[in-house]
């Protein structure tokens, strides 16, 4: 069994109806993928932000509304886009594999 949490970090004390929150877990053969990159980039494909995983995989974003994309950047891996949109009062949940 592997020690990764299905999804993202708690959200416990997240005010998630205030927020748009994008949040997952990078995982590779189904284990968790810790000190790997996730950029958030806005429609146009310009960087926004970035953030690394946590030892169990884990990212958290709080972002605007709207479409966006992730590029999650592990080592020993190609680098993987995945489409998400955000909305207000929303937990958009991500699964990466690389």
């Amino acid at each position: 069994m592997c020690g990764a949490v299905k999804g993202g970090p708690s959200l416990e004390g997240v005010d998630v109806q205030n927020q748009a929150v994008i949040q997952g877990v990078v995982t590779r053969d189904g284990q968790p993928v810790g000190n790997a990159y996730v950029r958030l980039l806005d429609r146009t494909g310009e960087f926004t932000a970035e953030v690394p995983t946590s030892a169990t995989g884990q990212f958290r974003f709080f972002a605007g509304p709207g479409e966006w994309t992730l590029r999650t950047l592990a080592p020993k891996a190609v680098s993987v886009d995945s489409p998400v949109t955000a909305a207000k009062g929303a937990v958009a949940e991500v699964a990466v594999a690389v």
